[in-house]
């Protein structure tokens, strides 16, 4: 609940047009207020489950053991299976955006901004440990139609597009040249991103952190004005 009000407070702060660009539509919890905090409990544990086991690791079952409730208290907040992994992935996505983005629109628009955002994205991964929840949900169900593809496909698309709109701000500021495409250094960005998060799981996440930061210093600087 604490960081639902830092969002919040952070959303008023800013103008219109930045909350429409940066605060993620995350599909609202169905949870009344009595329960919030059973489901809000009930989600974090199945995010860290997510991360080590992935999201085809998550079973109601699972989920209630490592929370010491019954199947049936689980199934109180969730209907289905289905439904607990489209939570998760919503407090992935929430969490993503609170630690990477937030922070981020604390800079000046354009370069520092853009930096900020990278920054801060090679830093989510060292905080999610066992794996980016995001990342792993698209590798498991990129080739799976359903809900939960869908979902996926959405928040990386709005990724793509928020990515997209803070390099636009730094060309528009001069900072980067105004021949870059927004949606192709956004695409190469991404690629670092899903190289580390590879690396990281196979070869130690520390050296693989020191390349992301050197190929993405790299990469800003090659379009530099």
């Amino acid at each position: 609940m604490a960081r639902n009000l830092t969002w919040r407070r952070l959303a008023r702060s800013l103008d219109k047009n930045e909350r429409s660009c940066y605060l993620w539509r995350v599909n609202p919890a169905t949870a009344t207020s009595k329960g919030a905090a059973t489901r809000e409990s009930i989600v974090e544990r199945a995010l860290r489950i997510a991360r080590t086991d992935g999201f085809e690791g998550l079973s109601i079952g699972g989920v209630a053991q490592a929370v010491g409730m019954s199947k049936s208290g689980v199934f109180a907040h969730f209907g289905s299976r289905e439904d607990l992994q489209l939570a998760v992935l919503d407090a992935a996505a929430q969490r993503f955006a609170e630690q990477v983005f937030a922070p981020a629109l604390r800079e000046r628009r354009g370069l520092p901004r853009l930096r900020a955002i990278v920054r801060r994205w090679i830093e989510w991964l060292r905080s999610e440990r066992g794996g980016c929840p995001m990342v792993s949900a698209a590798i498991e169900y990129d080739d799976r139609p359903g809900p939960i593809r869908d979902r996926v496909v959405r928040y990386q698309s709005q990724l793509r597009t928020e990515l997209a709109r803070a390099i636009r701000m730094a060309i528009d500021s001069g900072e980067l040249r105004a021949d870059c495409d927004p949606g192709q250094l956004a695409f190469e960005i991404h690629g670092v991103e899903l190289a580390l998060h590879h690396d990281a799981r196979l070869f130690g996440l520390d050296d693989a952190m020191a390349r992301a930061e050197r190929a993405m210093h790299r990469l800003l600087d090659s379009y530099r004005a």
